[in-house]
């Protein structure tokens, strides 16, 4: 069951990646950045199911074991989380989202999720 839950976040990373950077070139950046967000909470999940065989059930959850056990992950969204916030009432401009584009970049590189 773990390894199947492992598949699908994997998955998961990567469709939202895909679709945010099929968004991103129409230069609708708010619901870009929201998908790229997607993508990096998945992949946190991934790590966190990785390392302790459990996912968070909410942002609340997620922070805290993050906080917890990866700190460096918790730090990038600690950081960013702010931004996503904001994505509801504020148009988002190019430079935020390529800032979140690079950092769900990073994260998948980091655990090689291909």
């Amino acid at each position: 069951m773990e390894y199947e839950e492992k598949e699908v976040l994997k998955e998961n990373v990567l469709n939202f990646f895909k679709s945010a950077e099929i968004i991103y070139t129409t230069r609708d950046y708010n619901s870009a950045i929201t998908l790229y967000f997607k993508s990096i909470f998945a992949s946190f999940d991934f790590v966190i199911l990785n390392k302790l065989g459990k996912t968070p059930k909410d942002h609340t959850e997620r922070f805290n074991i993050l906080k917890s056990n990866f700190p460096e992950y918790y730090t990038i969204l600690d950081k960013l989380f702010s931004t996503y916030r904001g994505t509801y009432n504020k148009k988002t401009n190019k430079e935020d989202c390529d800032y979140v584009r690079g950092t769900i970049r990073k994260i998948i590189e980091e655990q090689k999720i291909h």
